[in-house]
């Protein structure tokens, strides 16, 4: 059994005691997903060996990218983030991460992989909440999730008529590229054991006829980059810590370390590691957009604004103030200063927050 894996499950036993015991019902009255039949153990793919080149990664803005996926569309995987299902795996591989919440307190994640031909193994991946989707079309990326909410996450998903699999449906990927990860079984509920088999992914999407040309909108890649040679510290206020407050019981905390100019990423007070290359998540930006969030007219589902808000920029320990829009379904979030010019955040990896303004706190 993999030594990561095996580690992964006594956490989880950790993290069922009775200090943890609420996060596990909430867990249960959210698995919107059917169970299915488990499939075969995933195991992790050979890693392939990238060879230096002279293209940027679209997403991140570093030199080395795979020179045949230039210029194609990214994927997003969406991620559960509750306490039981940690730690997940495939995140650390992640060039762009977003965190929303979603309802009972908690949040998810959606990674985003630029090179849909090298994309892990991903661990535990969850359902559809509508703002992901959109999200997702505007970076022009091929969406995969693990069933929705038969609401407005569906009308979204429908609408939008997305590049999409999931994991509830097996014309849309089930037993192709997701699986029951059956080693996590032996540790974890059913609901915490899909993964998406990342090696799986490009013959799927060319078995599904999708497009994997990137369209002109986001053909210059996700940001307006810095040299990788040349990082700039942001125009603000020294920041060596920030948290996203996301609910009483989940939020995100990132402390800057000046060794490597990054921020480490903290869970709800405890480190946020893969579960398989024990790394702890580390971005050299983070990117807190404040929005409007509600909870819908059933009680349960959240609204979350994604027209326009504040926020700020954080990289190389300054936070910048900013402010930020998304102008339509299919254009991506674009960031800017108080005067209204677009700005260049640093290369490296980016973390992306939406939150009510309130539950921001820099350091």
């Amino acid at each position: 059994m993999n030594k990561f894996k095996i580690l992964a499950g006594i956490m989880a036993i950790c993290l069922t005691i009775p200090g943890c015991a609420e996060n596990e019902k909430i867990s249960q009255s959210l698995n919107d997903e059917s169970t299915l039949s488990d499939m075969d153990s995933p195991s992790q793919p050979d890693k392939i060996t990238e060879i230096p080149s002279n293209e940027k990664n679209p997403l991140t803005g570093e030199y080395g990218y795979n020179e045949s996926a230039a210029h194609k569309r990214p994927v997003a995987v969406m991620v559960s983030n509750i306490k039981a299902a940690l730690p997940q795996y495939g995140i650390d591989e992640a060039d762009i991460i977003y965190e929303l919440p979603v309802e009972g307190g908690i949040t998810r994640l959606m990674a985003i992989y630029a090179d849909y031909t090298n994309v892990p193994d991903i661990c535990s991946v969850r359902s559809c909440r509508y703002y992901y989707p959109l999200i997702a079309y505007g970076m022009d990326a091929i969406y995969c999730h693990w069933g929705s909410d038969k609401t407005i996450a569906l009308d979204t998903l429908n609408y939008l008529d997305i590049d999409r699999f999931d994991g509830n449906d097996n014309s849309l990927g089930y037993g192709t590229v997701f699986e029951r990860d059956e080693e996590r079984a032996a540790y974890y509920d059913t609901e915490h054991t899909g993964c998406l088999k990342g090696s799986k992914l490009a013959d799927a999407i060319e078995d599904m006829g999708y497009r994997t040309e990137i369209n002109e909108t986001n053909e210059s890649g996700a940001f307006i980059f810095n040299s990788p040679d040349s990082p700039k510290e942001p125009d603000g206020a020294v920041c060596m810590t920030a948290r996203l407050n996301y609910s009483d019981e989940y939020y995100s905390t990132f402390e800057y370390d000046s060794s490597s100019e990054t921020y480490f990423k903290y869970h709800s007070g405890s480190p946020h590691n893969d579960g398989v290359t024990g790394n702890q998540l580390k971005f050299k930006n983070v990117i807190i957009l404040a929005t409007s969030v509600s909870t819908r007219s059933d009680g349960k589902l959240m609204d979350i604004g994604l027209e326009s808000g504040n926020g700020y920029y954080v990289s190389m320990g300054k936070a910048q103030p900013i402010n930020w829009s998304k102008y339509s379904d299919n254009s991506p979030i674009k960031l800017y200063d108080e005067s209204g010019n677009e700005i260049s955040i640093n290369a490296g990896k980016s973390y992306i927050g939406l939150l009510s303004e309130n539950n921001i706190t820099i350091e």
